[in-house]
């Protein structure tokens, strides 16, 4: 696999990172307080012309939760 596709995954998945946990955090403010709470969550990464699709599921929780 070629340095241009490494650097293009990385670069593609901070961007997803980043913009999910934006979107999160303001889900959880717009939540009011969501303290003690917990969250079931799932993300799918699907990519065209690859037959791919990967599911990562995990809780998104307070730390009192």
């Amino acid at each position: 696999m070629s340095g241009d596709y490494n650097m293009s995954m990385r670069k593609f998945l901070k961007q997803v990172g980043v913009t999910s946990q934006q979107a999160i955090e303001d889900a959880l403010r717009k939540a009011g307080d969501p303290a003690g709470k917990s969250f079931e969550a799932k993300m799918v990464l699907t990519i065209d012309g690859l037959d791919v699709e990967h599911v990562v599921t995990g809780q998104i929780k307070d730390g009192d939760a």
